[in-house]
């Protein structure tokens, strides 16, 4: 039952005291996910002026990308103007063509979509599981024996005859996904296992970083990032040749020449500026605190919220450590009617809180998309709440 008009719900006030607990009664707003600059920021970003470097061009992007990779554990780390222009260009390498099929979930970031149309592929959409809100790979991989075949190696929609090229695993609020069954899944269909980690820069899958587990992976340095870079990505490899040839696209496609412009193939102006890569580099001296207090700000809700019926703090899997990006809580399926009240009484507390993004499936230029039955992720999308989530909320110890 709702409850009467002007009255919150039992579990809305329980939630909202939870909340008030563990981070006060603020005097301003506390927004969802907010950059912390408290390192070496303002000296590198005014070095790159006082140098005037910068464009695409400096020594803070090199660093950058060889701080990262470091930090990551990969070989290589390219650098890239934001994370959708990242996965844009894993994609491409990755081998998909205009008209093949890209297996991607429906519960994620809208650029996940849009990266797959920007190559003129097809998203085919596919369900998640309750535990990582990853794509549950199991349900996926008896959906594809209904409908896909393996010919000469490749995988073939059996409806469309279009070719299923890749299978792109999103690590939702940096909760690893379920890699050891998804890469699986990936070998035994012949795709090639394209890693969404734009969320997950500090997540490890049993001892070892996310985005070593697929061919290519892409992260995002946005605002709201753990890391930021004010506008950012970077795409990460272990494939020397796929290192190579994602700098070279990602720069206009330039051959290098002393003074004249040669171009070899289409290109993308992709490369981020050294004016952002100086700000990445200062972030990621301070990566391990900030994740660090995250992870204690999750320990603090998910104490917080459990002895409070009905609702579910949602923990890392098993076998995982979490950045914890985005901490959110899980409702019942019988509270779920109280899910828009609990974000409005929420937000007028001062605790910026909202749903999951619209599942890709609902949008409108998605709607004809091929896609399994996606009613795990359609419980999720109705049932699910995210919370302040800052570092800044937790002090450093």
């Amino acid at each position: 039952m709702h409850a009467p008009a002007g009255q919150p719900s039992g579990v809305t006030t329980s939630v909202v005291a939870a909340v008030r607990g563990l981070l006060g009664s603020p005097d301003k707003r506390i927004a969802l996910h907010e950059p912390e600059f408290r390192g070496e920021e303002w000296t590198y970003v005014k070095d790159c002026i006082d140098t005037g470097w910068v464009s695409s061009v400096g020594s803070y992007v090199d660093r950058f990308e060889q701080d990262l990779a470091a930090f990551v554990g990969c070989k290589h780390a390219i650098a890239t103007s934001n994370g959708t222009s990242a996965l844009h260009i894993c994609l491409i390498l990755a081998g998909v063509e205009s008209g093949d099929e890209v297996l991607i979930p429906t519960l994620t970031f809208i650029a996940t979509a849009n990266a797959v149309s920007y190559i003129h592929a097809v998203p085919h959409f596919v369900d998640s599981e309750t535990i990582s809100l990853g794509i549950d790979a199991e349900r996926l991989d008896k959906y594809l024996e209904s409908v896909a075949q393996v010919v000469d190696g490749v995988c073939i929609n059996r409806a469309t005859g279009r070719r299923i090229r890749a299978l792109v695993v999103m690590h939702v609020f940096g909760h690893p996904s379920d890699l050891d069954a998804l890469m699986e899944v990936a070998r035994r269909w012949n795709l090639v296992l394209v890693e969404d980690a734009a969320e997950s820069l500090g997540s490890y899958y049993h001892g070892r970083h996310i985005g070593n587990f697929g061919q290519l992976a892409a992260l995002s340095f946005n605002g709201n990032k753990v890391v930021t870079t004010g506008g950012g990505g970077a795409i990460l490899t272990n494939d020397s040749d796929l290192a190579k040839r994602a700098k070279h696209i990602s720069t206009t496609a330039r051959v290098a020449h002393e003074w004249n412009f040669l171009h070899d193939e289409v290109g993308y102006n992709y490369r981020m500026p050294n004016i952002n890569a100086a700000l990445g580099c200062a972030q990621l001296e301070r990566l391990a605190s900030m994740v660090e207090r995250k992870r204690r700000l999750a320990d603090g809700y998910a104490k917080a919220f459990a002895t409070i019926n009905g609702v579910r703090f949602v923990g890392e899997p098993q076998g995982t450590s979490s950045n914890y990006w985005l901490n959110a809580i899980m409702l019942d399926s019988e509270l779920a009617s109280h899910r828009d009240e609990l974000l409005g009484a929420l937000n007028d507390a001062g605790f910026m809180s909202r749903p999951v993004w619209t599942l890709m499936h609902k949008l409108p230029m998605y709607q004809s998309c091929p896609r399994m039955n996606l009613d795990v992720a359609e419980r999720i999308e109705a049932q699910l709440i995210n919370l302040p989530s800052s570092p800044g909320l937790v002090a450093s110890s």
